[in-house]
């Protein structure tokens, strides 16, 4: 889907009905307003719609702070939670609150009711709140009681706290035996004692076990429930994860074994300890056989060695995505190696391998190591990598064309590949990409013969059969341009039916050529162009002329440029 101006993020009718679905639903559940509510409140703030609505939401933000109308589930609106139950995957939890206020009830217990009793297997968590983390994992981990976590006590919320170290933890240690026996655990650990006191409430003491809740909120809306089943979280993301988040969530892991995916994401850097800390919950998890975790994703990383000690910590993951950003204070990194040094070099599963770095200088050898161990390798996205003397990006290109043969995914985002010519040849004369998507990485900035260069490359690119996606974006191609449109011609055209010149300040004369040239070797399928942020403005005529003459052989993607913005002409010009 696309506008006039922007493209929209959505690819089929059912995606685009979710999503308008889901905005509806949540501005009127919440009461909140927009001028479309306004304009048909007549229509939509109905039971009719929210009941139909609710079919289509796929993902239901629950925002714990705002209780009163989340009250509306448990009341006139109950047959609504229950078709929620049905079709929410994912819940979303954001707005942290004081677990000791007894208005946190209604937002925990629809939390309940979708995790426990739905068919939701996947939690975003989007808020520092560690009291709330360990209640929602809660018996879908490790019962042994962290040593670390009894020191929550002794903080300010000594209440609140206390009760969600023994929510998360349990109420005594836990032998080695009976944590292996988590396995065989299906209905959900009571919490007899998990009783805080509300100070806004005159000092009242209110529940919030699950359990209890459900009893509490079922009174006159059917038969008594019986104990809670304990539902399976096995998708986790965790958005703004601190030092004591991870605490919960390390105590967690070692039995959380139906966890799937784990994405765990600090707005500051991790400590090397807390990530250290990490590697070993997630030892303790891959060791043990009935492990599922496939999908790791965290950021931000203090060290991108680091990435060597994950994997070895976790050698059974197939996806891995990480960003990096060295801390400005604190100590520098120590080498730490969990396993043996033979184990190093053992082949890894890994098929998805996404790295983005904000590092002055990168280290090469911990990416390259890591490439000739994962031959398997599907995807690989590297952006931002900045590598130290006497490195250099074609060490990159030789290990990606020496030990990844099965690549169908590359990415290179934010690198000089100017002096990387022949190596990108010699990886494209035997490989089986999909996709290509060399963006920003200085193509043509040092090549002496430009159209000559660029001319190499589109060859090398047609030989390629398997090729169906090219991204080219903020590589400053400008009038070069033109020596694309030879992708389609001669008697074994390109297969690329998206071709990405996003940003490249490709002005309306050098438009009009390359879609002359196209007119002489037109594509012969329907090609996926995207020339957005590129100076339309300059010549607004040629520019519609040009646009015109491609629409007849390609979907086009352009929005407008504001070319008295000087400053937006000199960066795409630099």
């Amino acid at each position: 889907m696309c506008g006039p101006n922007h493209v929209i993020d959505v690819h089929t009718e059912e995606e685009a009905k979710h999503k308008v679905m889901r905005m509806l639903f949540v501005t009127i559940v919440y009461g909140f307003t927009n001028s479309f509510v306004e304009r048909n409140a007549a229509n939509v703030n109905t039971p009719g719609f929210l009941w139909a609505a609710a079919r289509h939401i796929r993902q239901f933000p629950l925002i714990m702070s705002l209780d009163k109308p989340l009250q509306g589930l448990t009341a006139e609106l109950w047959p609504l939670l229950n078709l929620l139950e049905k079709s929410v995957r994912t819940v979303s939890v954001s707005q942290s609150t004081h677990l000791g206020k007894r208005k946190t009830q209604t937002p925990l217990y629809v939390l309940h009711r979708l995790l426990d009793h739905g068919v939701a297997k996947s939690l975003i968590v989007d808020m520092q709140c560690p009291n709330l983390l360990a209640w929602l994992l809660h018996g879908r981990g490790s019962l042994y009681l962290y040593p670390q976590l009894t020191n929550f006590k002794h903080t300010k919320e000594a209440g609140c706290v206390s009760a969600a170290s023994a929510i998360c933890c349990g109420q005594e240690t836990r032998t080695s035996q009976e944590q292996n026996d988590q396995s065989s655990l299906r209905k959900r650990p009571k919490m007899d004692s998990v009783c805080l006191e509300d100070e806004e409430a005159g000092g009242t003491s209110h529940t919030v076990d699950p359990h209890l809740l459900c009893q509490l909120f079922t009174r006159g809306h059917g038969p008594p429930v019986g104990v809670c089943s304990l539902g399976q979280i096995e998708t986790l993301e965790i958005r703004q994860c601190g030092s004591d988040s991870l605490r919960v969530l390390n105590s967690a892991l070692p039995t959380f074994f139906c966890l799937r995916s784990l994405t765990v994401h600090s707005f500051s850097t991790f400590r090397n300890s807390d990530v250290l800390d990490l590697t070993r919950a997630l030892r303790l998890l891959s060791d043990s056989s009935l492990s599922s975790l496939a999908n790791l994703d965290i950021s931000v990383l203090p060290h991108i060695k680091l990435i060597l000690i994950l994997l070895d910590a976790s050698p059974n993951i197939t996806s891995l995505h990480v960003e990096i950003q060295s801390a400005i204070l604190g100590p520098t990194f120590s080498s730490y190696d969990p396993r043996s040094t033979e184990s190093s070099t053992s082949e890894l599963p890994l098929k998805n391998l996404t790295v983005k770095v904000s590092d002055l200088q990168t280290h090469l050898h911990s990416i390259t190591a890591v490439l000739r161990r994962s031959p398997h390798l599907s995807l690989f996205h590297i952006s931002g990598m900045r590598l130290t003397a006497g490195c250099s990006e074609s060490q990159l290109l030789t290990t990606l064309s020496e030990s990844n043969h099965f690549l169908k995914s590359l990415m290179l985002e934010d690198l000089k590949l100017s002096d990387c010519l022949p190596e990108i040849l010699k990886l494209l004369s035997d490989c089986k990409l999909e996709e290509l998507q060399l963006n920003d990485c200085r193509l043509l900035e040092k090549w002496t013969d430009k159209t000559e260069s660029l001319h190499q490359l589109v060859v090398a690119l047609k030989k390629v059969p398997s090729l169906h996606t090219l991204g080219l974006a903020q590589n400053r191609l400008a009038k070069n341009v033109c020596v694309l449109a030879e992708l389609f011609s001669g008697c074994s055209p390109s297969s690329v039916n998206h071709l990405n010149l996003n940003s490249n300040f490709i002005q309306p004369a050098d438009l009009l050529e390359f879609t002359n040239r196209l007119r002489t070797h037109h594509p012969q399928h329907q090609v996926t162009l995207d020339l957005r942020k590129n100076p339309g403005d300059r010549d607004p005529d040629t520019w519609n002329t040009a646009i015109e003459g491609l629409q007849q052989y390609c979907v086009v993607l352009v929005e407008g440029w504001i070319s008295t913005s000087t400053m937006a002409d000199h960066i795409s010009n630099m």
